[in-house]
């Protein structure tokens, strides 16, 4: 059995061989758009340039806890202003990673809004509705996420169509060896969206090398027969695409309950052991899901896990997810295994996590050559 320190140098080489290659991949990425605020809580304010944050999000239930009854003030403090969403931070990243993107979602109607410049600067894009708000709330150990998502309703087959049209999209589609369909949660309409693109023909027949990826996105707020239709329509896919569905721990922990699934130990062999119960169930070939400090995939034919580069302080959380997703995916278009596309997936929200920016191709080749010490 290979080590983990094995894996990565196997997945280095892997990608190194892979770089050389003329051809650039294509990817339709879509359909949500947030405009995100990373927000860190005050505890104590020394002056008005320099605070203490609230470290935990324990402490700051605790804080809120003690005002029940009561009232309480608490200070909210903006560090910066960013594109988000699921599509878009994962659309961003592979564009950085050197995959050509094409990208359809609520990034402002009728004018893009700014937030969303660098993405257009560097990838095809079509905005059907405006977009959502999200007051990120970031702490060292986990993100408490406020969503403003009335936009997303406006996040239809008959917009689509109406701001878009059927012969872009099906071209747009057709010439894609990744599709992502993003944030089912948020999107109320994104079954309908998904029906009427299986209906309409909107795809290809399946090809060994066309993929789709999909996120649900924290689904617990859903009842469980809207959950239970989308793996349904989920499932339809697999006529046209190798089905990829993407999940972390809560996620899965949630599908698991809507399933009836036994959750198990919180370790790497408990939730693979949970993942392959979760893929005996769903009818997709390949179910991924990220914990913190690790990732995993199960597919027909193996279980596989791989540490990643925690980091105890990162700069960022927000979008770690979707980076992951973006490295994996990339692997994915590249041909690669299982076990390497899990290496790409935690390079690529590793390096995000510590730097605050997306990879590119030669920082995915840095962490694997040079992985962090998870103790620092």
């Amino acid at each position: 059995m290979l080590s983990a320190e094995e894996a990565r140098a196997q997945c280095l080489a892997a990608l190194e061989e892979a770089t050389h290659s003329p051809n650039q991949p294509r990817a339709f990425v879509g359909l949500d758009g947030f405009v995100d605020e990373i927000i860190h809580v005050v505890d104590k304010r020394e002056d008005a340039n320099h605070f203490d944050r609230i470290p935990s999000m324990a402490e700051f239930a605790a804080r809120i806890a003690e005002a029940a009854g009561k009232s309480t003030n608490i200070e909210l403090v903006t560090q910066r202003v960013k594109l988000g969403g699921n599509g878009p931070i994962m659309a961003n990243a592979l564009a950085s990673l050197g995959v050509n993107v094409t990208y359809v979602g609520a990034l402002g109607y009728p004018n893009l809004h700014p937030v969303f410049q660098p993405l257009s600067d560097r990838s095809e894009v079509f905005s059907i509705a405006e977009a959502a708000h999200t007051d990120a709330l970031e702490f060292e150990d986990g993100k408490i996420m406020l969503g403003k998502m009335t936009p997303l309703n406006d996040v239809t087959w008959k917009t689509l169509m109406e701001r878009m049209g059927r012969d872009r999209l099906t071209e747009r589609i057709q010439a894609a060896h990744l599709v992502s369909f993003l944030n089912w949660t948020m999107i109320p309409n994104l079954s309908e969206v998904w029906t009427s693109i299986l209906e309409e023909k909107i795809l290809p027949d399946r090809a060994a090398n066309r993929i789709g990826f999909f996120d649900l996105c924290d689904p617990e707020k859903r009842e469980n027969d809207d959950i239970l239709k989308a793996m349904e329509i989920l499932g339809r896919f697999r006529q046209h695409l190798r089905v990829i569905l993407g999940l972390n721990e809560k996620e899965a922990m949630e599908l698991a309950d809507v399933l009836g699934i036994e959750i198990g130990e919180a370790t790497p062999e408990g939730r693979c052991e949970l993942a392959r119960k979760l893929h005996a169930q769903l009818d997709v070939d390949a179910l991924v899901v990220h914990p913190v400090a690790y990732a995993l995939a199960v597919t027909d034919s193996e279980t596989v896990w791989v540490p990643g580069p925690f980091v105890k302080k990162p700069v960022i959380t927000t979008g770690a997810g979707d980076h992951f997703n973006a490295g994996f995916s990339l692997g994915a278009l590249m041909g690669f295994p299982p076990r390497h596309c899990l290496n790409l997936g935690v390079a690529s929200s590793g390096h995000y996590v510590r730097s605050g920016r997306s990879p590119e191709i030669s920082d995915l080749l840095a962490i694997l050559r040079h992985w962090p010490d998870p103790t620092e």
